[in-house]
């Protein structure tokens, strides 16, 4: 009789099934491994741009909407673009320029931020004097932005650019040099008419700068002599005055860091006793430190003068009280060394303050917004 093959089920119990267990599990937790490492390279770059496929079409998460763009609050820049006219205001300036005849008066306002402005033949081109050195600085600094220059690139003092009256570079030695930063700076500062001819000259010269204002809009700006220019041959206009430090302040013109050496130029100016005095007589005030005295009321002026005698010129960035920007630029044309030159241009300046801000503490009036 043959013998038969035993029974699996009647062999003794041993180690054989728990292994098999085992080695079943560790399969599958290796094959589980590679599908998860496999979705998770997949799935990387949206989770590293801050989506997922549970994001809408069209529609970007939390995540990267913080990351990679401005918060949709905050203060506006403004826009240079004049809306609605302060009627009350214009006709002011009016009435006090036709108290002196023989005075050729200019001038213009706009709040950026709502585009109420005011206007008194804006855009009559007159004397410049050093009122130029704004859109100068302006042109200075693009010129930076775009690379062109460095900002601590030195300049040489020739004879051809020594100028007289302000300043102290043309004291210096023929030959002497200067940072591009320090002759931009002294230009405002102590208005030194060196070294704006400096300027003028590193630009490209008068025509060159000429074509640029063209281009920037500045159709009354235009400069034929070197500075000082005594006789008023190079010209501009409040309106132009206004407008190139406007694009400055909207973003129009420069970057952030240029526009900050902009305002950091603007706010080093010594003269104070047109645009910034006026507006501190407008609010009751008067100070020999017209511009400490403003901060008191909560206002800051960044402005740029011009002086020769037959002409005066004051334009400059109005900082008001209720966060507000503004630019005014104001100009009269006269007799030599006229008092009533610089008053008429601190009485216009009074009535914006009258006009904007109204009583220390309180609003402005209704009847003028």
């Amino acid at each position: 009789m043959s013998a038969s093959r035993p029974n699996r089920s009647s062999r003794p119990p041993g180690w054989g099934a728990p292994l098999r267990l085992v080695l079943r599990l560790a399969v599958m937790g290796i094959g589980l491994g590679v599908i998860s490492g496999t979705a998770l390279k997949l799935l990387a770059p949206q989770l590293a741009d801050g989506t997922s496929r549970t994001t809408p079409p069209g529609q970007q998460p939390l995540e990267r909407l913080s990351a990679s763009q401005p918060l949709p609050s905050g203060i506006a820049l403004g826009r240079f673009e004049p809306k609605t006219e302060l009627t009350a205001l214009s006709q002011k300036w009016a009435q006090l320029a036709a108290r002196h005849k023989d005075l050729q008066a200019s001038g213009y306002l706009l709040v950026l931020d709502d585009g109420r402005f005011a206007q008194l033949q804006a855009d009559k081109a007159l004397p410049a004097a050093s009122s130029i050195k704004t859109p100068i600085l302006l042109a200075g600094l693009e010129e930076l932005d775009t690379g062109k220059l460095r900002w601590n690139e030195p300049l040489t003092l020739t004879k051809e650019v020594v100028g007289g009256g302000a300043g102290w570079m043309a004291s210096k030695p023929v030959g002497s040099r200067f940072p591009f930063w320090e002759a931009a700076t002294e230009m405002i500062r102590v208005s030194d008419n060196s070294a704006t001819n400096l300027l003028i000259k590193r630009l490209g010269g008068k025509t060159a700068l000429n074509a640029r204002f063209q281009a920037m809009g500045l159709h009354a700006t235009v400069i034929n002599n070197w500075l000082p220019d005594l006789k008023g041959t190079n010209t501009t206009s409040s309106l132009d005055l206004a407008h190139s430090i406007a694009m400055v302040d909207t973003g129009e013109m420069l970057s952030p860091r240029a526009r900050d050496l902009f305002r950091g130029v603007m706010g080093t100016s010594r003269t104070n006793t047109l645009l910034p005095l006026g507006m501190l007589m407008g609010l009751g005030g008067d100070s020999a430190d017209p511009d400490s005295a403003l901060l008191a009321h909560g206002v800051t002026v960044l402005n740029k003068t011009g002086d020769i005698g037959i002409a005066y010129a004051d334009g400059g960035l109005i900082e008001l009280p209720n966060g507000q920007r503004a630019v005014a630029a104001f100009m009269v044309k006269g007799p030599f060394n006229d008092p009533r030159s610089t008053g008429l241009i601190r009485a216009m300046a009074a009535e914006v303050a009258r006009t904007l801000i109204g009583k220390p503490g309180g609003t402005a009036p209704a009847a003028n917004r």
